[in-house]
């Protein structure tokens, strides 16, 4: 008999289907040579410190560093996890085979690997590996099972970070608790959750140390039009009178007129980390929101895998595309056809294939996210919004470039140079698959801004006339608040804000956490009351400020050293570092992290937060594995 264990109940009675097993047992399906179970997510866990001995299980300082000699993993002390993982330990111990039907990725190897090791399976395993839920992707997987030893790679890196994330997590928790917290407030310190706490308190401290300077523009209108003077702020206001009075009653003169074409390149496909920006942007959706509802449309076979850091396809999608294309066609949302305007123009004629959307060199374990070609069907609010996205940014990938004219007037006052710009679209290109009324997505900003770009009236060189100067005083403004857009932007990048998609791709190697890990980060920062929202705002609380502040440890909270830890995570995926090595490095960082603390004799300690309404104190549970 034939094993199957898939992550999810859902998933499990997908692949039974598929494969003829359709008698259902209790916590699995039979038939056809097969027996579907499935795990619920985790079922097993790295051993606590007390599980390796009774020596740590109360919080001391003199037992820190933690450092166990073997690393070992546990049951979670779960009825139902238990109950489910005496099913599977029968069935794979009686198994003459076992096939890894685990999401694919690396927290998929960990979870089933470790049920396996659990059960103590002794029969050859194969993986089955696909990127959408629809019944030809399952069948095409059953088809090219490949042996697990081809993912031993992925499940060593997701064992080093496992690991890597309990040395870190449990002993510098520990250590901050009982040095700072006067081991009544739990200091839980992470890998990827204290870096990016320390983004959210550093631009706040930037914000309120602010101090709001004035400065003066100059501009005038001209035939309707407003012309800003190119010498750009005037820092004192009797600079900018002297300039006003120059051109105060004076004739405006047009210098220069220069119209340029230029092209724009329709946005790349969806990776997980710009589709939370997306929808954070335009619904206002939380990251995790977002994660959990793009995964929602992936498990009902509607789009692809979600936990992606690629906005690539692989060119083995590219005769797939023409059939996405037809169920998007035949996609109804109340009645009405959103799509089917968009693809008409693209049928009839092969689908242009670029580098741009069509590049495998750029894909490792699975392709950017894009629709499957199953027609949605009962979808919530949410779940049509984030549908919706995808499909169009699917579609727009093969639309032509945006062609629009740019142009720029100079003008000049008595030696006093003016500027205006307008933009023209010529021909919108890709923006149509945005302009239908059944989008209805309200714009970021920079759209915004764009669109309100108008073009400008037609102007001559060399004509003259009056004008309305104006002195305008302004403030300069802080840099604004993250929100949960801007901060995985940040965390992608490592704290850097680039804009740029490509520039910004190519720095992804040194982001702080995996895509599919960092609205789990943002959402334990929530829960640990070290920030809170405001409308869209992510303000730190003060808890969170004092616990950056007393961390003077840079490693802690260093978004670039995180970064490279992640690359070094990718580099074991991809088999170019060696585990053992970065396991050993983090045992002697927190060795000289916990020396450094408990050398510190300057009695710093992190405010109680208040009693709950009981009087009774919470006991410090421990915490800050990532």
């Amino acid at each position: 008999m034939i094993v199957c264990i898939a992550e999810k109940p859902s998933v499990a009675k997908d692949i039974a289907r598929i494969i003829g097993a359709t008698s259902s047992r209790d916590g699995y399906m039979e038939g056809n040579g097969y027996q579907v179970t499935w795990t619920f997510g985790h079922l097993c866990t790295l051993k606590e410190p007390h599980d390796y001995t009774p020596m740590w299980k109360a919080w001391s300082l003199g037992s820190l560093p933690m450092i166990p000699p073997r690393f070992g993993i546990k049951l979670i002390d779960d009825k139902g996890i238990q109950k489910q993982f005496a099913v599977i330990e029968r069935l794979m111990q009686a198994a003459d085979g076992i096939i890894n039907c685990g999401d694919a990725g690396q927290e998929g190897e960990l979870i089933q690997r470790w049920v396996m090791q659990k059960a103590q399976a002794k029969c050859p395993v194969k993986r089955l590996w696909i990127s959408s839920m629809t019944d030809e992707a399952i069948r095409e997987g059953f088809s090219k099972l490949k042996d697990q030893q081809e993912y031993q790679p992925l499940y060593m890196a997701g064992l080093s970070r496992a690991i890597g994330d309990w040395i870190l997590g449990m002993n510098a928790t520990r250590l901050y608790t009982l040095k700072y917290g006067q081991n009544r407030q739990v200091l839980s310190i992470g890998r990827v959750q204290t870096p990016t706490l320390a983004l959210i308190v550093n631009r706040q401290k930037e914000i309120d140390n602010f101090k709001p300077e004035p400065y003066w523009v100059l501009s005038t209108i001209y035939r309707e039009t407003l012309f800003t003077a190119t010498k750009g702020k005037f820092t004192s206001k009797e600079e900018g009178e002297k300039s006003f009075e120059i051109i105060q009653g004076k004739p405006f003169t047009v210098t220069k007129v220069e119209k340029k074409n230029g092209k724009e390149q329709p946005k790349q496909l969806y990776d997980l980390t710009s589709l939370q920006v997306d929808c954070n942007r335009k619904y206002g959706m939380s990251a995790e929101m977002t994660l959990n509802t793009i995964q929602a449309l992936y498990e009902r076979k509607f789009t692809t895998y979600p936990r992606v850091d690629t906005q690539y396809l692989s060119d083995d999608i590219y005769p797939k595309c023409p059939q996405i294309m037809n169920g998007l066609y035949q996609v109804k949302v109340a009645g009405v056809a959103p799509y089917a305007d968009l693809v008409r123009p693209l049928g009839g004629k092969p689908l242009p294939k670029t580098k741009r959307v069509f590049d495998t060199s750029k894909v490792t374990d699975h392709h950017a996210i894009i629709p499957t070609g199953v027609i949605p069907q009962n979808l919530t609010n949410m779940e049509q919004h984030v549908y919706d996205l995808v499909a169009r940014r699917f579609i727009s990938v093969f639309y032509p470039d945006c062609k629009y004219a740019t142009t720029t007037v100079l003008g000049e006052v008595d030696g006093i140079e003016f500027k205006a710009t307008g933009k023209e679209i010529l021909d919108p290109g890709w923006r149509i698959v945005y302009a239908q009324p059944s989008s209805q997505l309200p714009t970021n900003d920079e759209e915004k801004k764009e669109e309100e770009e108008k073009t400008l009236p037609t102007f001559v060189k060399g004509e003259s006339g009056p004008h309305e100067p104006t002195l305008t005083e302004k403030l300069t403004t802080p840099p604004p608040y993250y929100n949960e857009a801007s901060l995985l932007r940040a965390m992608e990048t490592a704290g850097k804000f680039v804009e740029d998609e490509e520039l910004r791709a190519a720095m992804k190697e040194n982001g702080i956490g995996r895509p599919s890990s960092r609205a789990g980060i943002i959402e334990t920062l929530f829960k640990r009351n070290y920030i809170r929202r405001e409308k869209k705002r992510l303000v730190a609380t003060p808890t969170g400020i004092e616990l950056i502040d007393i961390i003077k440890e840079e490693l802690l909270k260093s978004c670039e050293l995180t970064g490279i830890w992640e690359k070094k995570l990718r580099d074991i995926e991809h088999q170019q570092y060696d585990p053992a090595q970065f396991v050993n490095e983090l045992k002697e960082q927190i060795t000289a992290i916990v020396n450094q603390v408990l050398a510190d004799n300057s009695n710093r300690r992190v405010t109680l937060m208040p009693d709950k309404p009981s009087g009774k104190r919470s006991k410090p549970k421990q915490g800050g594995t990532q």
